[in-house]
């Protein structure tokens, strides 16, 4: 009994040592290192591989500047505006329950709500009272989804200045981390966010089925993307659940307003391309990263891609088949370029790992991770991460064997598009709405009058079909009203919002069911 019961515990000690014995080379305890660990929680949408590098990289250069160890808690509650909204209602019930804490604030009233967090109220008692609280949601990292997202938390008071401008004024030079380029700020100048890599939207295509197609050569326009010929042969990515979607609907909204010369006619045009693209869309998935997924594959022929998945599945078919059979096209004169920020959120728990995270992502070690290849100095340890750097010094020709893409230079590819933030910055949510509401819900109307316009001829063969697939609710000018009635307010109720999003996709969906018909007349 007890040579079985020694045996017993001998095979537990033996269970017990295997981690450590099988430890990672990364994991082994620095000299002078008292194992105890710092806690640092983001949230982020950020994949897996992106995770396990930042734990891998940061978790050294943690050891190295603080000798001690840290964990990395990553939250993923879904897509970029999924985070957005959880982070939003988080600092909600996070402050109404600071605010009711303190019998001298009185009794919570319904305004409060949109008073604290609007920018525009400062010299109310209530914004006055959170502006100046350390109130928090157990977060301490906002990491990615965009500029927009970032600016939008950081004028409610979300976001907090992380200190990286006074730690390292030398980051923050022309020749580094410029303060804009294209129209498009790369950090805040109150330092609420900062931008870590950049990020280009381009078109993303599969070589093969564009050579089944009979075609000579890979669509290198938006418009390219509503020709005909791709009918149901497109997938897209739902704005309202990707963020980085709807910045790519804007910038090609805006290419179109550039062109026209005038941003009310380029609306419309805008607009109506989108409805094209979408009439010739197959798949519309819930994230921008399952895009290029099902394009690699040979589910569809082509669609819109940030740079990094592009690039990613590019090197991923090129070491599986020699060359790439897919391939990542930045539009002439419609590739704007805009950094992937992070944030340091208010009232963040563990606020001093917090910074030294911000700082490690800006650093010349941080930005290496991003842009190099796995394997080679300063690159992932599992995987490449093919982010494009936000500092300018990682262009530089010493580190061009070493770069994801070794002539790529995302301050070349977009050095031809101005994002002019007033022609439709403040119309951002209106657009993720209207492409829900005008393309996304009427969706199987619209791919009827598209096939039918298409059956007939085309465009030209039926001027009335067109007329009415191309009508739109409002003109430019009455979009400031438009967002307005989107927009849930205490002047305006979640059921009014709703049934303005019925009218305009009943508008949507009877004007499909028209052009259909008059295509079918032939007129």
């Amino acid at each position: 009994m007890w040579k079985r019961l020694i045996g017993c515990l001998l095979l537990l000690g033996g269970l017990l040592a295997l981690p450590f014995y099988f430890r990672r080379e990364d994991e082994a305890v620095l000299p002078g290192f008292s194992g105890e660990a710092d806690r640092l929680v983001i949230v982020s949408a950020h994949n897996k591989a992106m995770r396990d590098e930042y734990d891998i990289a940061f978790r050294n250069y943690y050891r190295r500047h603080f000798k001690r160890d840290v964990v990395l808690d990553f939250r993923s509650p879904g897509g970029t505006s999924d985070i957005v909204r959880y982070i939003d209602d988080r600092f909600v019930s996070e402050f109404r329950n600071f605010f009711e804490s303190d019998p001298g604030n009185g009794k919570w009233k319904k305004e409060y709500t949109d008073i604290f967090r609007d920018s525009k109220s400062a010299a109310h008692p209530v914004r006055k009272l959170f502006m100046a609280s350390d109130v928090g949601i157990g977060i301490d990292i906002f990491a990615g989804g965009g500029t927009f997202n970032h600016a939008r938390l950081a004028k409610r008071g979300y976001g907090v200045d992380a200190g990286v401008m006074k730690r390292h004024p030398e980051y923050f030079s022309a020749d580094a981390i410029p303060a804009e380029f294209g129209g498009d700020k790369l950090y805040d100048p109150a330092g609420r966010y900062y931008g870590v890599v950049l990020s280009t939207f381009g078109i993303f295509c599969n070589l093969d089925r564009i050579r089944e197609m009979g075609l000579t050569k890979s669509p290198e326009t938006w418009k390219e993307l509503g020709n005909l010929e791709f009918f149901d042969l497109i997938v897209l990515a739902d704005p309202s659940k990707s963020g980085s979607a709807n910045k790519c609907y804007e910038i090609i909204i805006q290419q179109a307003m550039a062109e026209a010369g005038d941003p009310a006619k380029g609306w419309d045009d805008g607009l109506n391309l989108l409805k094209k693209i979408f009439a010739n869309a197959r798949t519309v998935t819930d994230s921008a990263s399952q895009v290029v997924s099902d394009i690699a594959c040979g589910e569809a022929v082509a669609g819109m891609a940030i740079d990094t998945y592009g690039f990613a599945e590019v090197e991923w078919s090129r070491r599986c088949f020699g060359e790439p059979r897919v391939r990542y096209i930045t539009p002439k004169g419609g590739t704007a370029v805009s950094s992937d920020p992070v944030m340091l959120l208010r009232g963040a728990p563990n606020r001093k790992t917090a910074e030294a995270f911000i700082d490690f992502l800006l650093s010349e070690e941080g930005q290496k991770l991003h842009a190099f290849k796995m394997g080679t100095p300063g690159g992932g340890v599992k995987s490449s991460l093919s982010r494009p750097a936000i500092r300018k010094d990682i262009y530089r020709k010493e580190y061009r064997k070493y770069r994801f893409e070794s002539d790529y230079d995302p301050y070349a590819s977009g050095a031809d598009f101005t994002y002019r933030p007033e022609w439709t910055g403040r119309y951002y949510m209106l657009l993720q709405m209207l492409i829900k509401t005008l393309m996304l819900e009427p969706h199987e109307e619209l791919q009827r009058a598209w096939k039918a316009i298409i059956a007939a001829g085309g465009p030209e063969k039926v001027p009335e079909a067109m007329r009415e697939f191309n009508a739109l609710p409002f003109v430019y000018s009455e979009a400031g009203s438009a967002a307005g009635k989107l927009q849930g307010s205490a002047k305006n109720s979640a059921v009014e919002v709703s049934a303005y999003q019925r009218r305009l996709s009943d508008f949507a969906r009877k004007q499909y069911l028209k052009a259909e018909k008059l295509a079918k007349e032939g007129r």
